[in-house]
């Protein structure tokens, strides 16, 4: 490609589909729906008839993803040089398909690899995949906001003492609140050993904008990572991104491997809002995120003040092995006034129209982007200002919910995923080998994974989520009646 034609300035996809709809041939390719003529009217008289314009499949214009040499590759080059990547990829399955790409690049069936407790439900896919042997690594634990805090490089050195043969680590940084792990120490202990260093960075793909976030990922060694561009950036949901930066991968191991996880039919305008989001992050991140920051900032010094309302800031750096922290992440707790973060998201919804990212026992969070308004922050200030003054009679919440301790392995995730299963009453399920994962969403944590003996301390901590009608991932039953357990072939 001409170097002149890889500009920053450019949005190669985006102009490849407007070129596209400017020709407007007869069309006989898929998607059925023939630009807006065949889909339903109402859905076309609320969203508008533009957008079906965009919902391409591969042309001469339009590239294949599978196989980029025109406007898709150019698109993936230009990110590539935005984040200061070997290689990127464009995912249209999501940061679930990034990370298991990861793992089935990293290691082979048998090989062992470091998983944090607080990884995603789909990191367990991806070892299910791959047939990888996890070893796991619990994070701090803060026990004055009650968040998973980071890995620390003590325990990573610890892991490799006791399992040198370690393929690599994965690492969840930032994590949902915003938490980060040291990276770099991580990655120097990991390359030591010709391990890789993994990171789900699905929260934190701004980060590589702006001197007032945490590093990015690739910057602090990183060999792969992951990031889910629609959560913290301009692209639509389900738009991710994949980067390599090591020359200890394969990349031809990883290509094959997106072939397996990607669809066939990725949607083009699910990619060209990658190469948009690209373009607004290279050209205007700065000012944006500075923007992202400021909003959150001023949430957080207006309510130092207001009594029974904490809002997390940079002072728990430094503790429960925490890094760093994204502080466009707001963790906000009403503990002190009686109310539960479950309690606190459900009356900013219902009474005062503010609907925050997730709750746990303790706080919620809300989180600022670029897009938010100062207007959307006083809204916040003015429900979480009214809230306080409503409960100053409130008795502070006890927290019951600390995350339990790793259960013991039976089985691997592969070997547990195959193996025959039975159901069990959910009173029945201590000492059972789980045959399903158990992960309160949000976040898409697993407590429980397949091949792990259900121990007392996880059963009480579920319970407490059953009791109160949590939603669970993972479960066949969702009222969790029930429970799948591998079958005891002795019964036979």
């Amino acid at each position: 490609m001409n170097e002149k034609i890889i500009t920053q300035k450019k949005m190669p996809l985006l102009d490849a589909i407007e070129k596209y709809n400017k020709k407007k041939p007869a069309y006989f390719c898929t998607p059925g729906h023939r630009y807006e003529k065949g889909v339903n009217l109402r859905f076309r008289k609320l969203v508008g008839d533009a957008v079906f314009s965009f919902d391409l499949t591969e042309t001469p214009y339009t590239d294949d993803l599978h196989n980029a040499m025109g406007a898709i590759w150019e698109a993936e080059e230009l990110a590539r040089k935005s984040f200061g990547a070997d290689d990127t990829h464009f995912l249209i399955n999501g940061t679930t398909c990034g990370n298991q790409a990861m793992i089935l690049s990293a290691a082979f069936e048998g090989e062992k690899i470091a998983i944090p407790r607080n990884a995603h439900k789909s990191v367990l896919m991806g070892l299910i995949l791959s047939g990888a042997e996890p070893i796991y690594l619990m994070p701090e634990i803060s026990q004055d906001t009650g968040l998973l805090g980071g890995i620390t490089t003590e325990s990573v050195e610890e892991m490799f003492a006791e399992n040198p043969d370690c393929k690599g680590v994965l690492v969840v940084s930032p994590t949902y609140y915003g938490i980060c792990s040291d990276l770099s120490s991580i990655a120097a202990i990991c390359h030591k050993r010709d391990a890789v260093l993994l990171v789900d960075e699905a929260h934190g793909a701004h980060c590589y904008f702006s001197d007032l976030l945490p590093k990015g990922a690739l910057e602090q060694g990183a060999d792969m990572c992951a990031q889910s561009i629609h959560k913290v950036a301009g692209a639509l949901t389900q738009s991710s991104m994949l980067h390599v930066k090591s020359k200890l991968i394969d990349q031809q191991r990883v290509d094959a491997n997106l072939h397996l996880v990607q669809s066939t039919s990725p949607s083009y305008l699910l990619m060209a809002s990658l190469d948009a989001a690209r373009y607004d992050l290279e050209n205007k991140g700065k000012a944006l995120i500075s923007k992202a920051v400021e909003l959150a900032e001023y949430v957080r010094a207006a309510l130092k003040p207001i009594r029974g309302i904490r809002c997390i800031g940079r002072e728990i750096v430094g503790t429960a092995g925490i890094n760093d922290l994204d502080i466009t992440r707001l963790t906000i707790s009403a503990f002190e006034l009686g109310l539960s973060g479950y309690c606190l998201k459900d009356i900013l919804f219902e009474e005062y129209n503010c609907d925050v990212e997730l709750a746990d026992d303790k706080n919620i969070l809300a989180i600022i982007t670029f897009a938010n308004t100062k207007e959307d922050m006083d809204q916040l200030l003015n429900a979480l200002s009214c809230i306080a003054a409503m409960h100053q009679d409130g008795e502070p919440v006890i927290r019951h919910e600390i995350f339990p301790a790793s259960p013991e392995q039976v089985l691997s995730p592969r070997k547990a995923y195959f193996s025959r299963k039975e159901d069990v009453e959910w009173k029945d399920a201590v000492g059972r080998i789980a045959g399903e994962l158990i992960a309160p969403y949000p976040p898409g944590i697993p407590v429980i994974y397949p091949g792990e003996r259900m121990s007392q301390e996880i059963w009480d901590f579920i319970e407490e989520y059953r009791i109160h009608k949590r939603h669970f991932h993972g479960p066949a039953d969702s009222k969790l009646r029930y429970f799948k357990v591998i079958k005891d072939e002795s019964d036979d």
